[in-house]
């Protein structure tokens, strides 16, 4: 295909609580509704990112004429911003972002047959919709994401041991005095990302973009999450969807860098409960093997979404 489809729009999203009308931005690839291939809708990470550093998943249109949409979710990018709700928890739930999901697939009248892709925390909301077994989805692909947070903590705990020790101290210090904005808690954290989020050097641009919509708003990330991956303080601290992935029904693909900082032990939890499952590693890739092996990615992808 040497040209594609592309339509933007935003969906009303009623969200009670939320003190004014909120809408979701979304991006459509291709064509609505297809004669042969489901949508693939596409869930970012952060949480609090937006969908620059994953508008790359087009070439799933491009090469084998899949749907894909594409969103940025409540609170960040070109969707309804709500800084007022900084710090509320009961007010930024997973619940909300599931809801948020639900709301756009009537929106686009695609609930009946759709698959679904989540990057990092999008895994993470991926997995949390797929076991409440939806209406519609087809195939799930959980890239770079873990099944618990305390796997998680430990992991990137395990990681930063690899790190220089002039960073691993820098690492420590800081957070044991709540310094973490220090420029030498910083350089310490890049070097953990150059390592173990995104290898390439220069990091993409969309990756970039991605992280600024994050720095310029970080209502979500920092509610949810915390500051950083090192000191997660917000309502995801006790996440945990392990227990309940036995009831995944659609079939999943499981996806991760060699490097990852979602490594093996984070992810496993995912390919030993999910019933119908099969896991591909990226050997060349840290978090995001879609921009460091794009055309294996997508060479992967499509393969487990015809088979």
């Amino acid at each position: 295909m040497s040209s594609i489809k592309v339509r933007e729009g935003e969906a009303d999203f009623n969200v009670p609580g939320a003190g004014k009308p909120c809408k979701t931005w979304y991006k459509v690839y291709g064509t609505l509704p297809h004669p042969h291939n489901p949508p693939l809708v596409v869930l970012h990470g952060g949480p609090g990112s937006t969908h620059e550093y994953l508008d790359i998943l087009s070439e799933l249109t491009r090469l084998f004429d899949v749907p894909v949409i594409l969103y940025d979710q409540i609170g960040n990018g070109r969707s309804t911003h709500l800084p007022e709700k900084n710090g509320d928890v009961d007010f930024w739930t997973v619940q909300l972002f599931v809801d948020e999901l639900h709301n756009l697939l009537n929106h686009l009248n695609i609930h009946d047959n759709y698959s679904v892709l989540g990057q990092s925390w999008g895994g993470m909301l991926a997995s949390e919709f797929a076991t409440r077994q939806p209406k519609g989805l087809g195939k799930l692909v959980i890239a770079d994401s873990p099944a618990s947070m305390a796997l998680f903590v430990e992991a990137t705990n395990e990681l930063s041991k690899g790190l220089p020790q002039k960073f691993q101290d820098a690492l420590n210090k800081h957070k044991a005095a709540d310094t973490t904005t220090d420029p030498e808690y910083t350089a310490a954290m890049n070097a953990f990302y150059k390592r173990h989020s995104c290898r390439l050097d220069p990091i993409p641009q969309s990756l970039v973009d991605g992280l600024a919509w994050m720095e310029n708003d970080p209502t979500v990330y920092s509610t949810i999450y915390g500051p950083n991956k090192f000191n997660i303080t917000g309502s995801l601290k006790t996440w945990n969807v392990i227990d309940r992935l036995h009831n995944v029904q659609a079939t999943t693909l499981l996806v991760n860098g060699r490097y990852d900082v979602t490594n093996d032990m984070v992810m496993e939890p995912f390919f030993q409960h999910i019933p119908k499952v099969r896991w591909v590693q990226f050997a060349d890739s840290a978090h995001v093997p879609h921009l460091e092996e794009t055309e294996r990615f997508m060479q992967v992808v499509w393969a487990f979404l015809r088979g």
